[in-house]
């Protein structure tokens, strides 16, 4: 069961994004956008305050640097269709279960982004999650 309204076009925008996102980090590495893209979603705080649907999020604007690039339009494949259900549907993975940050940077992870701690590394992407004071939300359960 979906833990965001979703329409066959919000599958394949995620899906998009999952691809454009973290192709280069495998399967695991794409779940894990969706699941920073499903949290924004769900968390309504900080800046992400408001977001209601896929659409919204993806094209929120600053939040993906994908969305300026020709690669991000290309014809969704079902692979990234099949992750992107599945993070609709509510599956989260560590260390991108409660985060609503991710970047790809030169070395090492800073210890904070946007003021949020770092909690993990997934290859290449370094993972920032809220704590409970600023963001409860973020921490529901599906």
């Amino acid at each position: 069961m979906a833990v965001v309204k979703v329409r066959e076009n919000d599958v394949a925008l995620l899906a998009r994004l999952l691809r454009a996102e973290a192709e280069g980090e495998g399967e695991y590495g794409m779940l894990l956008v969706g699941n920073v893209g499903i949290n924004r979603i769900r968390a309504n705080c900080s800046d992400f305050k408001g977001l209601r649907t896929i659409s919204h999020m993806v094209f929120q604007p600053h939040a993906f640097e994908a969305v300026l690039h020709g690669y991000f339009y290309q014809k969704t494949r079902e692979r990234e269709k099949r992750l992107a259900r599945r993070c609709i549907n509510g599956e989260r993975h560590w260390p991108a279960k409660f985060s609503l940050w991710y970047f790809r940077p030169r070395g090492d992870c800073p210890s904070t982004w946007y003021n949020q701690p770092h909690v993990g590394r997934y290859k290449l992407h370094c993972f920032y999650e809220p704590t409970a004071e600023t963001c409860e939300h973020v921490y529901n359960t599906y």
